[in-house]
Parts: C-alpha cells; structure tokens; sequence
C-alpha cells in the first residue's frame, strides 16, 4: 500500500534452517524482509518446538536487488501514437517478462477453476483450520492434497479418489487421523461429491512427523 507502483518479481526458497529471499524489487518504499518472514512463517505455524524448523531460529538471507533497466524500460514506456492514433491508456504498461501459461477458464466452478483443483485447494485450507482451531491439534504445518473427479463429458459427476496428506504428532495413529480427518476435513469440504465408490486415501504412505522445510526443500510455485 505504501507503493501501488512497486514492480516486484520475487521468490521464497526453503530448506532445514534456511529461508531464501530472491528476485527483482523497484519500490520507492522500504520492506523488512526478515520480519516478514518471520511473521508468515509464525502464522503458518512454525511455532513449535520439534517441528525441525522455527520462524525464531532459522536463517534469512535476501538477495533482492533493483529490476533490470531492459525490461523496466519495456514495462516504463508505452508509444504515444500508435498508426496515427493515441495509444490506449491500457497499453502504458507492458509485460516485465515472458512466460508461459496452459489451461483455460472452465464453468466447474464459480472461481472459473477446474473443480480438482478448488476441492484440493479447499481440502488444504480446511486441514490449516482444524489445526489452527485446536478441533485436531495434533496436525503440523505441513499437508497436501490431490482430487480426481469424474466427468460426464464436461459436467462433473463425483470424485472418485481424494488423497490427503497430512503432517502430524508423532503419538497420533493412523486410525485416529484417518477417521478425524475424514469426519473433520474430507466430509466437510466435498461431500456433495462423495458416493460409495469414492476412494478416500489418508496419509497412505504412512507415518507424516516429519514435513516442512525440514523433510524437503520448496521453491516458490514449483512441484517435482
């Protein structure tokens, strides 16, 4: 808010101990990168002891510098006069850098999102509800989840598979977490979608204590 101008191109990159800032940042304002951080780290959830990873005690190392004086001239300028006419206002600004984008809008939804895609994301913000709610304090931080749905051409008709997977207190057992989860987060979230033949699947490579940045490295916006 401090700067509606800013240009920002930046990216996190976590492992055990460690928080890398990176990227590209013009600004007239200045940001506290590290309390940043920290603060998000903190309301995610890394505030315990034994989670291998602590908003507190981890590293934090910002490498941002200014953007590069070529693209921000592509994205600075815009021509005044365009085939004898005046530019469009909307072409003042250009893209800072290519990229490439698949997919499309689709009616599944009302975010225009496939329904996979919303039921997982969905499913994930109701495991960090739970959690943070103390209805299933023994989750941690850490969790995923993928959804197939079935389709009836382009209608979708029932999901066949949800997976979660979930961090969690090493005392849990597997049948307490599959139970609660399921009662907790699964039905909540997608039971318009359930039917008898719907393959619910909790934490089935087993055991999830150990996640996070301290069970593997993430980088902004990438999955292997």
């Amino acid at each position: 808010t401090n700067d509606p101008d800013a240009h920002v191109a930046c990216e996190t990159f976590l492992t055990t101990g460690l928080v890398l800032v990176g990227g590209e940042i013009t600004t007239t304002t200045y940001v506290d990168v590290p309390s940043i951080v920290r603060r998000v780290l903190h309301d995610i959830g890394y505030d315990q002891p034994g989670l291998g990873f602590h908003y507190q005690d981890c590293a934090i190392l910002s490498t941002i510098k200014e953007q590069s004086t070529d693209i921000a001239s592509a994205v600075d300028s815009a021509s005044e006069v365009r085939d004898g006419h005046s530019a469009d206002p909307y072409d003042a600004i250009g893209a800072g850098d290519q990229g490439i984008m698949f997919g499309y809008a689709r009616s599944d939804t009302e975010v225009w999102m496939p329904l996979p895609i919303v039921l997982a994301h969905r499913l994930t913000r109701r495991l960090a509800e739970v959690r943070r709610s103390g209805e299933l304090a023994y989750l941690r931080p850490d969790g995923k989840s993928q959804v197939t749905v079935e389709y009836d051409g382009i209608r979708p008709v029932r999901a066949a598979t949800i997976l979660i997977a979930a961090q969690h207190d090493p005392d849990v057992t597997s049948e307490q977490l599959r139970r609660e989860v399921i009662e907790h987060v699964v039905r909540p979230v997608s039971a318009t979608w359930l039917d008898d033949r719907t393959q619910v699947l909790v934490n089935s490579s087993g055991r999830f204590v150990i996640g996070g940045p301290a069970g593997d490295a993430g980088l902004t916006g990438r999955k292997i």
